[in-house]
């Protein structure tokens, strides 16, 4: 499928609402629902696919497996979480083209260790700001597509500051960072000051039960945010839906009580396009026997 570019979207849509979306099915649903990009988390791979916390255990074939899926149901331009490029970079440069061959249309790359951490949580290391860089800098003389994004995450603020954060942003995008993604934000006005910082457009991360206040899109755009992120909701609600289930099959031996959290067989097949499906079936069989 033809996928428009992350940077179009972002013109498009003041914030553009980045929305995660955990695998194909889910892929489907935000595109019919009128999101405009959509978003792989590192965290959700880890945990949704492999069944790990999000601690840099990941590989970069265990992400693009969820990447080649979701590109082949969607024109969605994606923005795929690749952590801190898995390695070295040479590394980093693999990562890249993989990607762009895989169809994301933008990356985000972090200035944490290797052994990271989720950016909501405490006790985070970062590299020096000259390794980040050269990171940035690995990244972006792999692209092929000048189209595609690579984007710089800062976990600074939490551990070095505002004013850290802010120089690190700007060394980032000196180094050639298309965008910038500043991690666990904890009042409106920073964002402000990163976009008054950078001069690109910046990324707010507004995820569930973490460090930055659930602002509104509305309150974001008008601090200069350019793009809101909504990394995990869905399947945390999927996740906390499918406990319900569980527990009510065992407990109650029916899953009777617990029907009114399920997507009915119509709704499922609605976002497959199952009757298309059906239909040339259907078609199939009587040309079989007419001949």
């Amino acid at each position: 499928m033809g996928t428009q570019s992350f940077k179009s979207a972002v013109k498009q849509e003041q914030p553009l609402q980045v929305i995660g979306a955990i695998n194909a099915y889910t892929a489907r649903m935000a595109q019919a629902t009128g999101f405009r990009a959509l978003y792989l988390s590192g965290g959700g791979v880890a945990a949704n696919s492999l069944g790990m916390p999000d601690l840099g255990i990941s590989t970069m074939e265990d992400v693009l497996v969820d990447v080649r899926r979701i590109t082949d149901v969607t024109t969605l331009p994606l923005l795929v979480d690749i952590d801190t490029g898995w390695g070295s970079a040479f590394n980093i440069a693999r990562t890249i083209r993989s990607m762009q061959k895989a169809g994301a249309a933008a990356v985000h790359i972090e200035d944490q260790v290797g052994s990271k951490r989720c950016g909501h949580r405490p006790g985070k290391e970062l590299v020096a700001a000259e390794e980040m860089v050269d990171r940035i800098k690995a990244a972006v003389d792999a692209r092929t597509d000048q189209e595609f994004v690579i984007m710089a995450r800062t976990d600074a603020l939490a551990g070095e500051g505002l004013s850290a954060a802010l120089d690190r942003s700007a060394a980032y995008v000196a180094a050639g960072a298309d965008m910038i993604f500043a991690e666990a934000v904890t009042d409106l006005s920073m964002y402000t000051r990163f976009k008054e910082k950078v001069g690109v457009p910046i990324l707010a991360n507004i995820t569930e039960f973490g460090q930055t206040p659930l602002y509104t899109a509305q309150e974001l755009a008008a601090a200069g945010v350019d793009i809101v992120l909504y990394c995990c909701a869905a399947y945390r609600a999927m996740n906390a839906a499918a406990l319900k289930v569980y527990h009510a099959i065992r407990t109650e031996g029916t899953q009777t009580s617990v029907l009114n959290l399920m997507q009915t067989r119509a709704e499922l097949y609605q976002f497959l396009g199952y009757q298309a499906y059906e239909q040339k079936l259907d078609e199939l069989f009587a040309a079989a026997k007419r001949s």
